[in-house]
């Protein structure tokens, strides 16, 4: 077990050049912690950022007892990085926000009080703060996904979730599938989520790493291939065994 097993609950932050966030995500999470309503840490995933990213991470790692990391050794993308930090959560729960700034560790809160009745709980940007453009690609691909796959999810673009960490290990992750993680959720024997309205701010420094290709035509490719997936997945409960 590594030093996240010694906590209830892990927040994952995948991070790929976000040199000009970390020190406010730093900052805004190491407040956090000690409000959380479970005792809690960070897991850092750095995505083989080619900026000083990690070399900032690791300071902030070396100054607190609560904060980790685990890095690529070449950029991988945003659902490898996920798993990894779920791979690695030895903790009961798991949560997981972007090191973009635009959403809040305080309302990790929120989705923490209901969390022991649900297999995951997930933010929804009830006013968001992205530009025009941005709205209209995710209400289209939004839509599109809630028709393959009848998840009911308002925004799975909302960074802001935890889950029982034993269940976030079950879920298969492909690139570009943690966008379906709701529906990820469901196809498993007795998996449940609830959606919380979160708080949404606008991007204040760095880059997005997201385009028309992957916040559109991704997604809908992608529906095709949970369509399959759904199709095989596997689910069963044991009955009986002798192995204890």
């Amino acid at each position: 077990m590594n030093k996240t097993g010694n906590y209830e609950f892990t927040i994952i932050v995948p991070v790929f050049n976000e040199e000009d966030n970390i020190d406010s995500l730093v900052e805004v999470l190491s407040g956090f912690l000690p409000h959380c309503i479970r005792k809690a840490c960070v897991l850092f995933v750095d995505d083989g950022s080619s900026d000083s990213s990690l070399s900032k991470i690791k300071a902030a790692c070396e100054a607190s007892q609560d904060l980790y990391y685990i890095s690529f050794k070449k950029n991988s993308g945003l659902s490898t990085a996920l798993k990894a930090g779920i791979d690695f959560t030895e903790s009961e729960y798991a949560g997981y926000m972007d090191a973009d700034m635009q959403t809040a560790p305080d309302d990790f809160n929120l989705l923490l009080e209901d969390i022991d009745g649900y297999s995951m709980v997930t933010g929804f940007r009830a006013d968001r703060k992205d530009s025009f453009f941005k709205k209209i690609q995710s209400k289209i691909a939004n839509g599109f996904r809630r028709m393959m796959t009848h998840d009911g999810a308002i925004d799975t673009g909302c960074p802001l979730k935890v889950f029982h960490s034993d269940v976030a290990k079950r879920i298969p992750l492909f690139k570009g599938l943690h966008r379906f993680l709701p529906a990820m959720v469901l196809l498993q024997e007795g998996g449940t989520y609830k959606q919380v309205p979160v708080r949404h701010f606008p991007r204040k420094a760095g880059t997005s790493k997201y385009h028309i290709w992957n916040r559109l035509w991704g997604p809908f490719s992608d529906c095709f291939a949970y369509r399959w997936m759904k199709s095989r997945y596997i689910n069963y409960s044991i009955k009986d065994s002798d192995t204890d």
